[in-house]
This record gives structure tokens, C-alpha cells and sequence, in this order.
């Protein structure tokens, strides 16, 4: 399961340094190939989304059916162990998010820079006319 939460963290720093990438100031030749690029691989890495919502289900599961240690009967270790759990569920909730998020974004410049391009196209051949 580590394995799993390892994979997610990796994809979101990857996703947070392409976000990065895109939103600083380039060239206008070098943004359309780095916006170009990145819009190529944003299919393929998709996977994410569906990766996420299963993970989010894991851990819902999980905290339904965890043993709740409260009152006299938990000792000192064994209430640790339960905070340290959902510490590392609300910690493994927040990456789910922000892998999501940021998928979204990233779409979505790569988006608004094709929507520009085509608009500053279209500008060309009026002028032109």
C-alpha cells in the first residue's frame, strides 16, 4: 500500500513542476512547444484521476471500518496508533486532491494556450484580408 501513496506523491510533484513550467514566462515559440508537448502527454497520464478516486474509496472504506480507540480502554500506544492513522489518512486525502487539482489545471492552461493560439490565427487572416 506505501507503494501506492509513493507513486501518487511522485505524480503530484511531477504534476506540480509541469505546472510550474507552463505558467512561466517564455518566449512565444518555446511556450507553444512546451504547451504543445504537455498537452501530448496530458492523455496518457489521465490515469491519475481514476488512481486518485480509488485511493479516495480505499481510505473511505478504511475509515468506515476502522476500531475507533476512545474512553478507558485504549492504551497510551494503541491511541497513538489510531491518531498517527488518521493523520496519515487526512495527509493521503489531501495528496488524492491536489493530484486531481492539479491535472486540471495543467489541462486547462494547456487549453487556454490552443484557445489563444487559434484566436491570434484567426486575428492573422483578418488582417491579412
Amino acid at each position: 500500500m506505501a507503494l501506492q501513496w509513493m507513486i501518487l506523491a511522485y505524480v503530484v510533484a511531477a504534476e506540480a513542476a509541469v505546472a510550474v513550467i507552463l505558467t512561466l514566462p517564455y518566449p512565444k515559440a518555446v511556450k507553444s512547444r512546451i504547451a504543445s508537448l504537455i498537452s501530448l502527454i496530458l492523455q496518457p497520464s489521465l490515469f491519475i484521476v481514476p488512481f486518485s478516486a480509488f485511493q479516495l474509496l480505499d481510505i473511505y472504506w478504511k475509515n468506515e471500518h476502522r476500531l475507533m480507540c476512545s474512553g478507558e480502554t485504549c492504551t497510551a500506544a494503541e491511541r497513538d496508533r489510531y491518531e498517527r492513522s488518521i493523520y496519515k489518512a487526512q495527509r493521503n486525502v489531501i495528496l488524492c486532491a491536489a493530484a486531481c487539482m492539479l491535472y486540471w489545471c495543467i489541462y486547462r492552461i494547456c487549453k487556454y494556450h490552443k484557445e489563444i493560439q487559434s484566436m491570434e490565427e484567426t486575428e492573422k487572416r483578418y488582417k491579412e484580408e
